[in-house]
């Protein structure tokens, strides 16, 4: 499908939405469910959408690619349209699964993949924005996920090393080009999201965001709201802490992202038992689970956020899903607040060298 063709389908699309004609004609005997959908910039996206990163075994362990594949179309089937992946995640192993799985319905969902590290170079965990690597980067992610467009295409770390007005001209070119439609940057300081949305409007920036780590809402949150520019939070589950599966005595195995993490170390989890128990408390208050209330307290701060909790397991995926449509109000969100200022989390979120990578 040619930019033309695609642009005629996304209008027809947008007609049938109403009647959820569009969407349920695409797959046969399934029911896409309903969920609110929510804009970053000009994009629009299902309020919660899948991360797809757990499914390499990030967090340990070795899953089957068909029922990757499968879980990826149960997520689209109970309403979500945003899918999130990169390149490094594997590598490629993660865009390659979810282009299979999203190809039947390619035009009814909104797939944000990742640049910025030299994976092709042989270098994975090395920065790398230099023009000609983000486009052939650009190219091995069109080829993996089955697609001649990008929704959203983020910086996936800043490179210092390279002037952001480089990387949002060269991102401009792109869209111009209709390989992409729209960009993003992730674990991206305000300077730096002034820079390049001066250059390209951005749609979205990506930052870990919690309530294990709320550090956005004092270095990010006005510049995002100033410029229209959405949040995707990663990890908004606090890696699974704020679900009530880990306790004082987890111990994490060597494989798994969580054992060289500050805030999981045997000395740090007891004290940071504290968030989940005041989790469990409000989750119960409001008759839902635990991770059903880490995503609405998420959900419930601003209408321009839209969390990617990602999961390899069917089951997990419908609880957290159970969240779509549950939120907070202005005074419960005050009362949790008071709650939670007599809390006090221990450890980082990330090790030295990953925080290094993080701008500033």
């Amino acid at each position: 499908m040619n930019r033309r063709e695609f642009l005629l389908a996304s209008a027809a699309a947008l007609l049938l939405a109403g009647t959820g004609i569009g969407r349920a004609a695409t797959m046969k005997k399934t029911s896409v469910q309903t969920m609110e959908h929510r804009r970053l910039g000009n994009l629009e996206v299902s309020a919660i959408g899948l991360g797809c990163l757990p499914m390499v075994g990030y967090y340990g362990g070795k899953y089957d690619k068909q029922k990757m594949i499968a879980l990826i179309r149960q997520a689209y089937e109970q309403g979500v349209t945003f899918f999130d992946t990169a390149e490094v995640y594997g590598p490629y192993t993660s865009e390659e699964w979810v282009g299979e799985a999203l190809k039947p319905v390619r035009h009814h969902v909104k797939i944000a993949t990742k640049f910025g590290f030299g994976v092709e170079e042989g270098a994975p965990t090395a920065l790398n924005s230099e023009p000609k690597h983000i486009r052939r980067a650009v190219e091995g992610s069109l080829k993996r996920l089955q697609t001649d467009y990008i929704d959203l295409l983020y910086q996936h770390r800043v490179d210092p090393k390279v002037p952001m007005e480089d990387v949002a001209g060269t991102v401009q070119e792109l869209i111009k080009e209709g390989k992409v439609l729209h960009w993003g940057l992730s674990e991206a300081s305000a300077k730096s999201i002034r820079r390049a949305h001066a250059v390209c409007p951005l749609a979205a920036v990506q930052s870990e965001y919690s309530l294990i780590w709320r550090e956005p809402e004092t270095k990010i949150f006005a510049t995002l709201e100033e410029l229209g520019i959405g949040l995707v939070p990663y990890c908004p589950l606090g890696r699974a802490l704020l679900t009530g599966v880990i306790n004082e005595n987890s111990r994490f195995a060597k494989g798994d992202r969580r054992a060289t993490l500050p805030m999981f170390t045997p000395e740090a989890l007891p004290n940071n038992m504290q968030i989940v128990r005041l989790v469990e408390k409000w989750a119960k208050r409001k008759n839902i689970t635990p991770a059903q209330f880490a995503l609405v307290w998420l959900l419930s701060q601003k209408s321009w956020i839209a969390p990617i909790p990602g999961t390899t397991n069917p089951a997990h995926l419908t609880d957290f899903l159970g969240a779509a449509n549950v939120r907070l109000s202005a005074d419960e969100l005050n009362e949790f607040e008071k709650d939670y200022t007599l809390i006090h989390l221990v450890g980082h979120r990330a090790d030295p060298f990953t925080e290094s990578q993080i701008d500033k």
